[in-house]
């Protein structure tokens, strides 16, 4: 037997909020587009706009308190 981990693309939906933990994309983001390429996001304190490439997350949905984050 082997401990295996999948990763597989997620399925960002137009309208969600998410929180990127890690990483040069680490931080509050709003999804304003996808297709099946890209994926746009808005940064909904400086409202920057980014287009990258889908990436794969391993994923968990959590209620959470208050968002976007306050540092």
């Amino acid at each position: 037997m082997h401990k295996v981990t999948f990763f597989r693309p997620y399925p960002f939906q137009v309208g969600q909020k998410i929180t990127i933990q890690g990483g040069p994309r680490r931080g509050d983001w709003e999804v304003i587009g996808v297709d099946d390429k890209k994926v746009r996001l808005r940064c909904p304190v400086s409202f920057r706009e980014f287009d990258w490439t889908v990436f794969c997350y391993l994923v968990e949905d959590q209620e959470i308190p208050q968002w976007p984050h306050r540092e």
